[in-house]
């Protein structure tokens, strides 16, 4: 067996460029972590296909892949477009319809019908992800008359925002508890909720899964200035988070989305959480073979704050070039993780909790997983093993950014599944009720190739007494 090239993981959206079986081994080949689903685009059959493909292919190419469901939540979008791509230009007038089938043809049809009564004149829209803008001129009944501020192309189901107005909607819709029941039956458990605003959004999804008899891991997309002023109470609930710049650069003004995004990274890496950066990664690469400088830049930035995985959206899920998209967000992960110490980065985080030694705050926990990346740099070992029934240990160790692949064991394959969002963590199964769990790791790392007698390794475990689940102590160990 040998390891994925680079430390972050990569989660590619599938579409019409990336849903047959070959594509996505090409993909997992290249890099691809995670695969997200984006069910506000297509039908459940569809991406039930989808399912079923990644796991085959995940086989064929002996990884364990993840698998997000996106769910839509209350975005209004375009409805169907009797042509496409439309364009309109600068200075020109447009009606927006909330009729689905609009008589004029020059018309466009959006979803969402109390819209034409919640903006007036001067109210802004913004379209795909603020690419196209409009300004009201007029609003009553099922039609919005607008003026183009900013032209370009318009193609069905994309996207639209009323600048700074909080429309009256809740993050979990209906439809969005449907799709978790859909996912669950198709033996997918994690979820995003979109345009959450709110702890209880969490809650809610949550209790509709455990009233179906199943326990979900929710990442909330935040994407919402709300959910920004939230964050820590978000964090208390969320098993992960993403940061979603494109609807988060309409709501907030654009040059405030990079420190935005630091500062999200830093408060999930704080509390162990994954955190996804979103949007536009390698747009230019959606038509491309080359992204550009600012976009290799973009990536290797997010990294060096702390993202545990990046994200390629339209890159994979209807660009000509997928396969290569993913390849090239690999190639730039790997080249920067090389640089991560010699740049600095990464210590702020060990500091602040290095400064709660000796304090009430300060948990057993972090000070192991700090010896771990002591003893890291100090002996420079082959692997950090860690057994895990959660896997809060792994992410706890992961959040440093250690230098060494952390390989995770459990017993649980629904935290198996959710590790592979978590940097640098290659999460094993171990399907057996053998009471020797530390020789049964050292023999499966021996027989998958990836230890020989004589490496040294890190060991974390719990050692009683102390509560069950809880680490409390490594050992340092040389393979036999």
């Amino acid at each position: 067996m040998t390891l994925p090239r680079q430390k972050t993981k990569i989660v590619c959206t599938l579409g019409p460029a990336s849903s047959d079986e070959e594509t996505i081994r090409r993909m997992i080949d290249a890099g691809m972590s995670v695969a997200r689903l984006n069910f506000s685009h297509g039908t459940v059959e569809e991406h039930a296909r989808q399912i079923e493909a990644v796991r085959r292919a995940a086989d064929a190419e002996n990884r364990v892949i993840g698998i997000l469901i996106d769910l839509p939540g209350p975005k209004i979008r375009l409805g169907l477009l009797p042509v496409e791509p439309l364009e309109i230009e600068q200075g020109a007038e447009v009606v927006l319809t909330t009729d689905p089938c609009p008589a004029d043809p020059t018309m466009i049809p959006v979803d969402y019908d109390p819209l034409p009564s919640l903006v007036g004149p001067g109210s802004l829209l913004y379209i795909n992800d603020g690419l196209v803008r409009l300004r009201v001129l007029e609003a009553g009944g099922k039609e919005i008359r607008a003026e183009v501020i900013v032209g370009g192309s318009l193609v069905s189901r994309k996207g639209l925002n009323v600048a700074d107005s909080v429309l009256p909607v809740d993050a979990v819709t209906p439809r969005d508890l449907e799709l978790i029941e859909a996912g669950l039956a198709l033996g997918v458990h994690t979820f995003t909720i979109s345009f959450i605003e709110r702890a209880e959004d969490i809650r809610i999804a949550k209790a509709h899964a455990a009233s179906l008899g199943h326990e979900i891991t929710v990442i909330a997309k935040i994407e919402r200035k709300a959910a920004v002023d939230h964050i820590d109470e978000l964090l208390a609930a969320a098993d992960g988070v993403m940061v979603a710049r494109g609807d988060l650069g309409v709501q907030i003004p654009i040059e405030q989305v990079p420190v935005v995004q630091k500062r999200i990274i830093h408060a999930a890496n704080k509390v162990g959480l994954p955190v996804i950066t979103a949007t536009q990664m390698l747009e230019s690469m959606t038509e491309s073979l080359l992204p550009t400088r600012a976009e290799v830049t973009d990536v290797a930035n997010a990294i060096l704050d702390g993202t545990d995985a990046v994200m390629l959206s339209a890159e994979t899920a209807s660009g000509s070039y997928p396969v290569e998209s993913v390849a090239m967000m690999s190639r730039i992960a790997l080249e920067i993780e090389g640089e991560r110490r010699t740049l600095g980065c990464g210590h702020l985080l060990e500091d602040r909790i290095r400064e709660s030694y000796g304090r009430e705050s300060i948990a057993v926990e972090d000070v192991v997983s700090l010896n771990v990346i002591d003893a890291v740099r100090a002996l420079g070992p082959r692997f950090i093993l860690t057994p895990t029934r959660t896997g809060r240990t792994p992410r706890r160790i992961s959040r440093f950014r250690p230098e060494r692949w952390i390989l995770a064991f459990t017993r649980d394959p629904a935290v198996q599944r959710f590790l592979t969002f978590t940097y640098g963590c290659c999460p094993f199964l171990m399907e057996t009720e053998r009471k020797d769990w530390h020789d049964l790791i050292f023999e499966t790392v021996r027989s998958l190739g990836l230890a020989s007698s004589g490496d040294l390794v890190i060991l974390t475990e719990g050692v009683a007494p102390g509560p069950v689940g809880t680490t409390n102590s490594l050992r340092i160990v040389t393979i036999e």
